[in-house]
């Protein structure tokens, strides 16, 4: 799909595993199923509780449009056309703010793209071919969506 950096689906494995630091947000760390990638995501839980075991769709894309081009990182309620959040439970919108290259000699080279989404952060890591079209300064859709098991 145009516009989708990363797309996979995460398991809950640790909630606040270093202790909860603040009254409305959970950190979680989460192993993905497809490209064994390591996620630690800061989700604001008034509006969206995770517990551990759950199960949930991650998509990181440049643009909600469907289309794939891209938009001006302003979310309009009264505009009617369909966009990926439609399809999804919890969206935030943030900038990739650091990209890290593990210092290893590995056969298989690992990054971590960090981006901060108003300050609820975010770390993907795992192989780079999983993590290519990450830049600094590049603004990213977070999209999340529970699934039943």
């Amino acid at each position: 799909m145009a516009g989708v950096l990363f797309e996979d689906i995460f398991d809950v494995k640790h909630v606040n595993a270093e202790g909860k630091k603040f009254d409305r947000v959970d950190r979680l760390h989460c192993d993905s199923e497809s490209f064994k990638m390591e996620l630690i995501l800061d989700v604001n839980t008034q509006i969206y509780p995770v517990i551990i075991g759950d199960k949930f769709r991650l998509v990181l894309a440049t643009t909600l449009r469907e289309d794939g081009y891209p938009d001006d990182g302003e979310y309009n309620p009264t505009d009617d056309n369909p966009n990926r959040a439609d399809q999804f439970e919890y969206v935030m919108y943030g900038k990739v703010y650091k990209i890290d290259e593990d210092g290893s000699l590995d056969i298989n080279p690992r990054l971590s793209a960090y981006v901060s989404y108003g300050g609820l952060l975010m770390r993907l890591q795992g192989d780079a071919n999983n993590l290519h079209g990450f830049e600094i300064d590049q603004h990213v859709y977070l999209l999340m969506k529970k699934l039943a098991f």
